[in-house]
């Protein structure tokens, strides 16, 4: 089995795509609707991860009616994986990476 490189590139670059409109889509909501009366009492946190698993599950819907593919399992339990990293993104997480990052690593005297 060959893998052809250009068309992996292209998936994941479409990958990287949906997690950032998916990330913006879901910092916006969150910004909304996190002053309502019955939200207020939760952390903007687990609004934010809510609201970036739903989004996710209905992008994976959304795209397999569109390319009229059939809904198994694990594609909504993919959309459940990729809601946290879109959770992540959404809630500034690449920071938190980032700090971890500058942390580990090696530093030249």
């Amino acid at each position: 089995m060959m893998i052809n490189v250009e068309l992996f590139m292209q998936y994941v670059t479409y990958f990287l795509i949906a997690i950032g409109v998916l990330a913006f889509l879901t910092a916006m909501i969150v910004q909304v609707v996190k002053e309502l009366p019955w939200l207020q009492r939760l952390p903007t946190s687990v609004v934010a991860l809510v609201v970036s698993m739903i989004l996710c599950l209905l992008a994976v819907l959304i795209v397999c009616q569109y390319f009229r593919i059939v809904i198994v399992w694990y594609y909504v339990f993919a959309s459940f994986i990729a809601a946290f990293v879109v959770y992540l993104v959404a809630t500034g997480g690449w920071e938190r990476i980032a700090d971890i990052w500058e942390r580990t690593k090696y530093n030249r005297k």
